[in-house]
């Protein structure tokens, strides 16, 4: 038995994947790839014979590996390995490995290998069918809870890659001070992109793309892959008081679905210094943590952050003895990478940090004095009786201009790291030394402790819609100074529940970006991520799939061009300008819908059927058989107006599978226009 063991550990190990660098066998390394069915590590095995007649069973021409047996046979801990690279680790663990190291552990879901093509919408949200209704002489429209469609990554392959294939466009118009106009091409700033370490030929327009989202995504992925700075998304919640109306009995299983199939797909459009914000309710988050572990890494998870959005009043209070009153959103926040770089944040204090209480004056240039702060006011006029430090008022309006102006003499006393400078400071007791290394100055400091002036915590912070430098805090993850109780109104368009300030995304933004880098939101909704973006000078891209009529990001991002002031405009002293283009998928059933407008009578509606039926998508939902056989027989139906008719016809296209593959762009079935056509080849960069 040791002669076979020695003799397996001698083969396995001319797999350098298995080898550390004390040329041990990394046992959990093995574990993984037989728990995979790794082919090449099989077919190290089965090119052995004594591996061969060990873990393999012979089924006339074919050999078979006894999976079970050989990992009963790592499990007998015959074979020595090494575990070093663990050493220095703690986690949850089995049988010696760790989870987290294990694909035999994760965060399981019905449909977890599917791809959710997930329309929105309550149309989509639902299965249709008609009865006749006696009482209405017409038929009535019926409705159940959707069986979402779900695409097998294995079975249903060929669907899948058509279904994620980059789409074709049917409608490209761009929108700025000037109006709309049909664009030559998309703008490709070269020198821009040169500054922001980009491919010159990347497009610099602000987008707007209307359309699934998933597939939207996929689009961008061929030109935006890997370039984009910061993803902002604010998901439908699933709360059950939302958008995302799917069958009950899934729907936890539905949102986790929907959210992996797009998060995959958006982890690869981030650059390799980027990162995610996920707004997200408590009823997933925790969920959606595990599913983000597994998508960007648990390394690269940064934080939750609790945002204060409501107080607890009114009716939100009613079950107060039954439960605990929500008053915060939580957001997700992870890196690309171990490049990603965070820009300090700052909120401004409401009262005077006392600790702030000496103020420096310099005698001569080797000389300093340390002087009470409140004994300068007084002599200086800015307070007229004598108060105890914690009274100053930082908002009274002569105190913050002397405070301001002297920042770099007011200051306090510290605690630091330095021994030398420490001990050489306490020989010169009640005296302020300044310590040099070298003929550089170290600092001030005063019986052994560094002087600080309060210049280091004057900030640029958030305060009264303007920003400015003011006495500020490091921002953390509990943001408690938003207003989300009046922004119904932002941007000139209403969204009374859903939508998110403006000095949230702001704030965001600053915290990720530069100026000129990308911003993507694709559950775009009422459009404040591009409006801040704009004004903050970033480059945006929207997508949305849902239609919200007058109040959409269309009209929100004309009026931020138009110079709107709402939000945070003023803050950034937004003056108008700017530009975006709109695009809008090609749709495939459009075509469907014109033909049925096109119908002059019941019996083209029931000759066009057919071809709806094998040219384009009924909803899969549709009882198509009986429609045939049965309803567009029947004389209530035939009774109806022709206008009725085509409505109950349109209600049976399937509103998932309306887009048009951009490899179909040139179709004459299509019917797209030549600037369509061009602009999607440009956007692609297809030169013929």
């Amino acid at each position: 038995m040791q002669n076979f063991n020695r003799h397996i550990s001698d083969l396995l190990k001319r797999d350098n994947r298995l080898v550390d660098d004390e040329k041990d066998l990394q046992i959990n390394v093995l574990r993984d790839l037989i728990n995979n069915l790794d082919i090449q590590l099989i077919e190290l095995l089965i090119s052995d014979e004594k591996a061969r007649k060990k873990f393999f069973i012979q089924v006339k021409d074919v050999y078979v590996f006894k999976q079970n047996d050989f990992i009963f046979y790592l499990d007998s801990k015959v074979l020595d390995g090494s575990y070093t690279q663990y050493a220095n680790r703690i986690g949850l663990a089995s049988g010696g490995k760790f989870l987290t190291d294990s694909t035999d552990y994760v965060l399981d879901f019905p449909y977890k290998d599917c791809i959710l093509e997930g329309g929105q919408s309550t149309e989509e949200g639902n299965d249709v069918y008609f009865e006749y209704d006696t009482e209405a002489n017409d038929y009535v429209e019926k409705t159940a809870k959707r069986k979402e469609v779900f695409y097998n990554r294995i079975i249903a392959k060929d669907e899948i890659d058509r279904l994620l294939e980059p789409k074709a466009f049917q409608e490209v118009v761009r929108y700025d001070a000037d109006g709309e106009s049909i664009p030559a091409s998309f703008t490709r700033d070269a020198e821009l992109n040169r500054k922001r370490g980009l491919p010159e030929d990347t497009i610099t327009d602000n987008l707007i793309i209307k359309g699934n989202n998933l597939l939207a995504l996929h689009s961008l992925e061929k030109e935006f892959k890997g370039k984009v700075k910061l993803i902002y998304i604010d998901p439908p919640f699933n709360t059950g008081n939302d958008s995302f109306k799917y069958n009950d009995n899934f729907n936890h299983s539905t949102w986790l679905s929907f959210m992996y199939n797009r998060l995959c797909v958006a982890n690869n459009l981030l650059c390799d210094d980027g990162a995610i914000y996920i707004n997200v309710d408590d009823i997933e988050e925790a969920y959606l943590k595990v599913v983000c572990d597994s998508i960007f890494g648990q390394d690269n998870f940064i934080n939750v952050i609790s945002v204060k959005s409501s107080t607890p009043s009114g009716t939100k209070t009613a079950h107060k003895e039954k439960t605990i009153i929500k008053q915060k959103d939580l957001i997700l926040v992870y890196r690309k990478s171990v490049n990603t770089s965070f820009n300090a944040q700052y909120t401004s204090r409401n009262n005077w940090d006392n600790h702030y209480s000496k103020y420096l004056i310099k005698i001569n240039n080797n000389e300093f004095k340390l002087l009470n702060l409140i004994d300068v006011l007084l002599e200086k006029g800015v307070l007229q009786k004598k108060v105890s430090i914690k009274s100053l008022d930082i908002n009274d309006k002569v105190f913050k201009e002397f405070y301001l102006k002297e920042s770099d003499k007011i200051c306090r006393l510290q605690s630091h790291k330095n021994k030398e400078a420490e001990l050489a400071s306490k020989k010169k007791k009640n005296i302020v030394y300044e310590h040099f290394n070298d003929k550089t100055s170290q600092g001030l400091y005063y019986n052994g402790q560094v002087i600080t002036p309060l210049s280091q915590s004057i900030k640029k912070v958030y305060k009264n819609q303007k920003l400015s430098l003011d006495l500020g805090m490091l921002l953390c993850d509990f943001w408690s100074d938003i207003d989300f109780q009046n922004t119904q109104n932002e941007g000139g368009v209403s969204f009374p529940t859903a939508k998110k300030p403006e000095l949230l995304l702001a704030r965001i933004i600053e915290l990720s970006t530069d100026i000129n880098d990308i911003v993507l939101d694709y559950h775009f909704g009422s459009g404040t991520t591009g409006a801040v973006s704009l004004k903050l000078n970033r480059q945006f891209i929207g997508v949305e799939q849902l239609d919200y009529k007058e109040d959409d990001s269309v009209k929100r991002i004309k009026n931020v061009i138009y110079a709107d002031q709402s939000g945070v405009s003023k803050a950034y002293n937004w003056q108008g300008g700017g530009s975006f283009t709109y695009i809008e998928l090609a749709k495939n059933n459009e075509r469907a819908k014109e033909l049925i407008d096109s119908c002059i009578s019941l019996d083209e509606l029931i000759n066009l059927f057919e071809e709806l039926n094998t040219r384009y998508f009924l909803s899969y939902n549709v009882r198509i058989k009986d429609f045939k056989d049965n309803v567009i027989k029947e004389e209530a139906f035939i009774n109806l107006s022709l206008t009725r008719q085509k409505e109950l016809f349109k209600r049976m296209l399937d509103n998932n599978q309306l887009y048009v593959n951009l490899s179909e762009v040139e179709d004459a079935r299509y019917k797209l226009s030549e600037d369509a056509i061009r602009l999607t080849k440009d956007f692609y960069q297809i030169k013929n």
